[in-house]
């Protein structure tokens, strides 16, 4: 039996200190700490490795086509070279599959629980502190270009970058407005072309050469609805798509699932029914039609990821430079049904991970290890020389030892969190803690019964063991651990959200 190791540790009386005077304020304090011993480290260095990190939306884990299960007509070249000549993190997930909470757990290195940012409408918590603010302080420029995505409309400059390119919320796919520095401008063409020639143009003139750089580059793509580039609609008109085997409304695929799952089946984000369009007259395209759709918009998406390995690799800085490429979720195309995120499937909570850095990665390297979104900031920030806050400020790990294929102590599991919406009601709260071979999901507020699957034998999850007594004594097990390890870490704290709208009190004043 494989040792278990918390993906937590609490204890220490430094860390009840911290916690007893809140996270943002710890971070803060240990900004300030990191900035001085990575100060101190740079004297004893000559260089340190630039970073370029890039961001997808919605681009589920396994389609590229170095996966063997990926569409066979799919193509991403520049993908399936990060992962030859670099490495493919083969089990990636996010704690939290949704838009804002995924990205604020990429950006903090903390759960849900912790940063309090919940659902794609409200902005982030006064005193929270980004990782590239601890790269600012040990003398990196840094650039955020494209789609940011916390606090709905809000495309204002956040602490942690000198140069800042954002789009408002979701963005447009075409001419998109980028908050450029605080000026608003308009630009022509496909926003995924666009995103990346604002890249490119950081890196050739607007950067300081004399100082190391992290670059964050945020796409909208491929986010729904799927729009691909002009030069690649219709790329994928005559390929033969292959539907998902638990698409199908069965008594095979649905008998035992939770009855919510029978209820959300064919709908985007549970409101539109991908088969007749009908709940909200929006009109929906069939099934061929977005799933081609969107592998186009994926092409479309290496193709950029491309050149921008192009430019570093012509320009020489690939051999100082970390690139890591990741989705912010995953996304199902039919899988159960569905047509969305947000539940604790592979296929939602799965996203690509790939790295990509000449003499710091050996070519063709697999890390089989369960990494998650809050691994980042810690990874990166390793990767810079620069010592990562801890747990008082972080629930993640840096996972560089693996990509150097070191041998270090590391999780036999993963936690998942996400909490209701108001305004996709299809999905309830869920708790899920996966291991390599089990996952156990937890359903709150709902009168159903929870989910247990065996990714072995079942890896599709067609089959919910739940009720199968021959499994009793290791779902009791997993469901211990989950709400032992939610409760010690605050994660039983749910930090609902009011809708959108105006407040009682202030009617009441006007």
């Amino acid at each position: 039996m494989a040792t278990h190791y918390p993906v937590r540790q609490i204890c220490t009386p430094r860390r009840d200190f911290l916690k007893s005077i809140g996270r943002g304020t710890a971070a803060l304090l240990l900004l300030g700490a990191a900035g001085r011993s990575s100060h101190a480290g740079r004297r004893r260095r000559t260089s340190r490795r630039n970073i370029v990190f890039i961001l997808s939306d919605d681009h589920r884990y396994d389609f590229m086509g170095l996966m063997d299960h990926a569409p066979k007509f799919l193509e991403t070249p520049n993908m399936d070279r990060m992962a030859r000549q670099g490495a493919h993190l083969a089990n990636a997930f996010v704690s939290t599959s949704l838009c804002s909470p995924s990205r604020a757990s990429i950006l903090t290195g903390q759960y849900m629980h912790h940063h309090k940012i919940v659902d794609n409408q409200r902005p982030e918590p006064e005193g929270t502190v980004f990782f590239p603010q601890y790269l600012q302080k040990a003398g990196y420029q840094t650039a955020f270009i494209g789609k940011w995505h916390m606090g709905h409309e809000n495309d204002n400059p956040r602490p942690g970058f000198d140069h800042w390119a954002s789009l408002k919320g979701q963005g447009t796919y075409f001419d998109p407005v980028l908050n450029v520095n605080n000026e608003h401008r308009r630009f022509q063409g496909y926003t995924t072309d666009v995103l990346t020639d604002q890249a490119l143009t950081w890196l050739k003139n607007g950067r300081d050469t004399d100082k190391p750089f992290f670059l964050y580059l945020s796409h909208k793509s491929v986010h729904y609805p799927f729009q691909p580039a002009p030069r690649h609609q219709g790329r994928y008109r005559q390929a033969k798509v292959e539907r998902p085997e638990t698409m199908a409304n069965t008594e095979r695929n649905y008998q035992t699932q939770p009855h919510w799952v029978r209820e959300r089946r064919y709908s985007i984000h549970g409101v539109d029914h991908m088969e007749t369009g009908q709940y909200d007259n929006d009109p929906v395209p069939s099934f061929d039609d977005l799933y081609k759709s969107y592998c186009e918009n994926v092409h479309g998406l290496d193709e950029n990821i491309g050149r921008v390995l192009s430019y570093l690799d012509e320009s020489g800085l690939s051999q100082s430079t970390l690139v890591v490429y990741m989705g912010d979720n995953g996304f199902e195309l039919g899988e159960h049904g569905f047509y969305d995120k947000r539940d604790a499937f592979e296929e939602s909570i799965r996203v690509p991970m790939l790295a990509y850095a000449p003499g710091l990665i050996e070519p063709g390297t697999k890390v089989t290890q369960m990494v998650q979104n809050i691994d980042i900031a810690p990874t990166l920030l390793t990767a810079a020389g620069v010592q990562p806050p801890g747990a008082a400020a972080m629930d993640g790990q840096s996972f560089l030892p693996l990509l150097q294929g070191r041998s270090v102590r590391w999780r036999d599991h993963i936690l998942y969190e996400y909490h209701w919406e108001w305004n996709f009601p299809a999905t309830p709260t869920v708790f899920a803690i996966r291991t390599d071979r089990y996952k156990y999901i937890f359903y709150h507020g709902v009168w159903d019964h929870d989910g247990f699957y065996d990714l072995q034998t079942d890896p599709h999850e067609r089959h919910n063991l739940i009720n199968v007594p021959g499994y009793s004594e290791q779902i009791e097990a997993m469901k211990k651990q989950l709400f032992d390890e939610l409760e010690a870490g605050g994660g039983l704290d749910i930090p609902a959200r009011r809708p959108l709208g105006e407040r009682l009190d202030q009617r009441k004043n006007k």
